[in-house]
């Protein structure tokens, strides 16, 4: 299966260039599902704190895109409650650890970080604790 290759030369890529901070690992030996964390950057709102990720990868991978969500919960203008991820932080993995008002997938989120910064940078932080 042409997907299965694909899938096995990106986790071969992933794995003989690993990026700070970031793991990948396919779950239960499904190579369509991958266990991902990332370490926040010491001089993010998250310092200190790894959030989990699943990546599902489709049947059709690479010409559909994968779907992201995070099982640690995190307070983020572009995550929502449920983990889901919105398409600009997928394309900047600055605006993970910076995140943006712009484009927001939490609206109050967003306007918490627009408005009152110190209040959003103080959640984010208490949230990272947890």
């Amino acid at each position: 299966m042409a997907t299965l290759r694909r899938i096995n030369k990106e986790l071969t890529n992933i794995n003989a260039n690993p990026l700070e901070g970031v793991t990948v690992q396919p779950a239960d030996d499904n190579m369509f599902e991958w266990k991902c964390s990332i370490k926040a950057f010491p001089d993010s709102p998250y310092k200190g704190g790894t959030f989990h990720f699943t990546l599902s990868l489709p049947p059709n991978f690479p010409f559909k895109a994968p779907t992201v969500t995070f099982t640690t919960k995190i307070y983020h203008p572009g995550i929502n409650e449920e983990g889901s991820i919105c398409v600009p932080v997928l394309r900047d993995d600055e605006k993970l650890n910076n995140p943006s008002p712009d484009d927001p997938f939490e609206p109050d989120i967003a306007a918490v970080l627009k408005d009152d910064k110190t209040k959003f940078l103080a959640t984010a932080k208490e949230w990272t604790k947890k």
